[in-house]
């Protein structure tokens, strides 16, 4: 696998809180599995000098990391597939109804690289379905602003907002359309 170099600015976060990657300082997003979100926080820090191996991205700065070595401990966090690590602990943690406003630094990216959300100037992630960025992709462009409401979860890592409306001001908000669940199709006859 190709080796990535670089300094890790921030983690990133899921709509439950849990990490699920790094942003570089040159602004590459490093995608990581959230079951080894605990290991990866304990290895890796803001800050840190890191070797990332993975798949990088043919259009857009996005690395799906096999692992990551943190360049001065020589800690080395590796992905061998689901169910290995300790994974996130307990049940989800319940969010706060929050406003946030500012400007978006940056689009955040899934592991196939369909835009999920976003990173504001201030360091709040704010987290959406792929279907519903793409609905909002005018409004999602860096140094726009934005407005959002949703459930909000500060940890240690970082704030994270899983995005309920959205739009360039308080006043003009839309709604975020959830997808349905797996198996749900409708009332039955």
């Amino acid at each position: 696998m190709p080796a990535i170099n670089g300094t890790v600015n921030r983690y990133t976060l899921t709509p439950r809180g849990d990490v699920d990657g790094l942003i570089l300082a040159d602004g590459t997003e490093v995608h990581f599995p959230p079951h080894l979100s605990t290991q990866l926080v304990y290895a890796i820090k803001p800050g840190d000098a890191v070797t990332v191996r993975g798949l990088k991205a043919l259009s857009i700065p996005l690395v799906a990391a096999v692992s990551i070595t943190n360049d001065r401990s020589g800690q080395t966090v590796t992905d061998n597939g689901p169910g290995f690590g300790p994974g996130p602990k307990g049940p989800r943690q319940a969010g706060q109804p929050l406003t946030v406003q500012g400007r978006i630094q940056m689009a955040l990216h899934g592991p196939r690289g369909d835009v999920n959300g976003v990173l504001i100037e201030d360091g709040t992630i704010l987290r959406l379905p792929p279907p519903e960025a793409e609905r909002f992709a005018t409004q999602l462009a860096p140094g726009q602003a934005i407005t959002a409401q949703g459930d909000a979860i500060t940890t240690p890592m970082g704030r994270v907002v899983d995005v309920q409306a959205i739009g360039p001001s308080p006043t003009q908000l839309s709604f975020i359309q959830r997808p349905e669940p797996p198996g749900k199709k409708g009332p039955r006859p």
